[in-house]
């Protein structure tokens, strides 16, 4: 996820203090609902679950929050923390990756509460949600008995997140074909450019997300190949030079991803392209 922050570093990070949340994100620490909710409404007070969370060793190392148009909403609106075990002691290299837990929340009807398992490559600053046949996020909704939802659910996932970590072991296994990147890679253009009706308009070729950062990308197997792509089509940053009515050349530069939702929609479905090519790698 794009919820980069100084505390959020593999070397010196650190936990969010609560007054460093409320500058970032006030709306975690809304306790009621938005007043254009209903009584059938429930809020989640996302502190109280982070606090608990917290317990549990998942600390809080950066934030975030959508903003809003409509007033009065700001202290409601939806937000998303990012947390990671800061006392596990261990020893982080470039290229590692860490388990993560992804939090997020509204209390103005915008978002359901919803916690799910991340994976972050440490120094990439490349990180993806994950929802794998073995790893389920949960999602309340607020109506109903939100409270035992949300506790049961969450220590659900808490319970099988480390069972991610599998995936970028199995995946640097598989060597990838030329052939094989490019449908990996066309796949995520249409997802990333693609119009409603499927057509893709962009300048930008399939072949631009395959060009790695750095050079430690420079490899061939499934995971570092997915990870290209992956922070390719996040992060934007790609240029392609158009013609404008009169022949004269217009350059132009694909935009990061910086919408929650959309980022994590995005990361989704890369995520089950990157599980199917396994699963037909493997078989």
């Amino acid at each position: 996820m794009s919820i980069y922050a100084k505390t959020a570093r593999f070397d010196t990070g650190r936990s969010l203090s609560e007054d460093e949340m409320r500058s970032i994100a006030p709306s975690i620490f809304a306790t009621t609902a938005h007043e254009s909710r209903s009584d059938r409404f429930k809020p989640i007070p996302t502190i109280e679950i982070l606090r608990g969370l917290m317990k549990e060793g998942f600390m809080p190392v950066g934030a975030r929050q959508s903003v809003s148009r409509t007033e009065g909403k700001a202290n409601f609106t939806k937000h998303l923390i990012r947390l990671r075990r800061l006392d596990d002691r261990n020893v982080y290299n470039v290229g590692d990756t860490v388990c993560e837990i992804l939090l997020k929340n509204a209390n103005d009807g915008t978002s359901a509460y919803e916690l799910l398992v991340g994976l972050f490559r440490v120094c990439c600053l490349n990180s993806l949600v994950a929802q794998t046949g073995t790893i389920d996020a949960i999602k309340v909704r607020h109506s109903g008995d939100v409270t035992g939802k949300v506790i049961e659910g969450t220590y659900s996932v808490l319970g099988e997140a480390e069972r991610a970590l599998a995936a970028p072991q199995d995946w640097s296994t598989f060597k990838m074909a030329w052939e094989e990147k490019e449908v990996l890679a066309e796949a995520a253009r249409v997802l990333r450019f693609g119009e409603p009706d499927g057509s893709v308009k962009t300048l930008i070729k399939a072949e631009q997300l395959l060009v790695p950062r750095r050079q430690e990308d420079r490899a061939d197997d499934l995971w570092t190949v997915w990870n290209v792509v992956q922070e390719n089509s996040i992060k934007g940053g790609l240029r392609a030079v158009s013609r404008d009515e009169f022949g004269r050349p217009r350059r132009m530069k694909s935009r990061a991803i910086n919408g929650i939702d959309q980022d994590i929609k995005l990361n989704k479905a890369l995520w089950l392209i990157g599980e199917k090519m396994a699963a037909m790698k493997r078989g």
